[in-house]
């Protein structure tokens, strides 16, 4: 374990910096970064105060407010695969809004969750499944567990990040990047092909990966779906001739980039704006590959459960996570990728239709289990 994985000394310093860099954070996100350094906590803080104000300098988002959507009334069961810590606010902020509206959420992973669902059938009490990730979505829908989105409320988001069959929606994204330091590498260094890594010398033990982290695997996943089981194990047991560097997760190698350790890595691209929004101009940029699995854009959305007897107002809850506040929410507090057009992500990143991600079933991403194979077969520790 590095020292940046939740040691007292490393949190101290941590804060620090952030304070050096005089960035004013509100207690909601600051309850969001600790989290993700390892350290969470309840944020000592005043509520939702991020929700619907956005960044400094940030316009007001567009799309439709919750104030032109249907009122909620009763109590829902939810079951969140979308941790409390990040989350949890953006669920108050929807409950608090309404006199006689109460949120029942059960948080876990959510694996655990579609499991939950699955033996609990027709007899479950929850109405809104609330996923990390398309996969367990697919699941839940393939079960049959999944009920039909109303169109008004699927057709809120690209065809491309949600069921054919409108059983699920997406709700934020997050692209696949390539981080580098911009005092070692320019922008023309990085390849915009993933398959051009283990070839250049310029990355020879320079670079960083967090191989047990579900959202890397889930990229070799699809290198592997994309490109066939003998070319990722090429590659895999390429950037180990490389000596690249794992890390137990992909803040730490976004962090260890901005400190100059390493000259570029794999990470989500959330990690590079958690470091630029709490260092003063750190030495660390974005880059994508283009078309191939380097690029895959994966989605966290929400399904209204079949067994649920209060099929409006669960379907009316996912409509309000596609609202104008929850999507600046995601942008500004998650960092994520909002899904509506309305509402841009923040950073200098492409918006989502300029992103060049290849053409793949993302509920596919869920079959791990030949990616371990793989990679401990090419020599990873996972």
């Amino acid at each position: 374990m590095s020292e940046d994985d939740g040691s007292p000394s490393t949190r101290r310093r941590f804060l620090a910096a952030t304070g050096a860099a005089g960035i004013a954070s509100t207690a909601g996100c600051s309850a969001v970064l600790d989290a993700f350094s390892g350290d969470e906590d309840d944020g000592g803080g005043d509520g939702p105060g991020l929700i619907g104000s956005g960044r400094e300098g940030r316009d007001p988002p567009g799309g439709t407010p919750m104030a032109e959507m249907p009122d909620l009334s009763g109590t829902l069961s939810l079951y969140s695969g979308r941790g409390e810590p990040l989350v949890g606010e953006l669920v108050s902020y929807i409950e608090n809004l309404y006199d006689d509206f109460e949120i029942e959420p059960r948080y876990n992973s959510s694996t655990d969750l579609v499991n939950q669902l699955s033996e609990e059938g027709e007899a479950s009490p929850a109405d809104v499944f609330f996923s990390v990730n398309s996969g367990a979505l697919g699941v839940l829908a393939d079960e049959g567990l999944a009920a039909t989105l109303p169109d008004e409320v699927a057709t809120m988001v690209d065809s491309a990040y949600r069921d054919d069959d409108n059983e699920w929606v997406g709700t934020s994204g997050r692209a696949r990047t390539i981080p580098y330091n911009t005092n070692q590498f320019s922008e023309d260094d990085i390849p915009s092909d993933i398959g051009a890594f283990p070839d250049a010398d310029r990355f020879e033990d320079v670079m960083g990966w967090a191989p047990s982290y579900g959202s890397f695997q889930a990229f070799v996943t699809a290198m592997r779906i994309l490109e066939g089981e003998d070319a990722t194990q090429s590659w895999l047991e390429g950037m180990l001739d490389q000596g690249i560097e794992p890390y137990s997760d992909e803040f730490t190698v976004a962090r260890r980039i901005a400190d100059g350790e390493l000259g570029a890595g794999f990470t989500n691209h959330y990690y590079i704006q958690r470091v630029v929004d709490n260092r003063d101009d750190p030495p660390i940029a974005t880059a994508f590959t283009e078309g191939d699995a380097g690029a895959i854009f994966n989605v966290a959305g929400a399904a209204v459960v079949s067994a649920s007897d209060q099929q409006d107002l669960a379907a009316n809850f996912v409509r309000h996570l596609l609202s104008a506040e929850a999507q600046e929410y995601f942008a500004t507090t998650t960092f994520e990728y909002p899904l509506i057009p309305e509402v841009e992500p923040v950073g200098e990143l492409p918006t989502v239709d300029e992103l060049d991600s290849p053409d793949l079933d993302l509920t596919k991403l869920s079959d791990i289990g030949p990616t371990l194979e793989l990679m401990r077969d090419a020599g990873i520790d996972v």
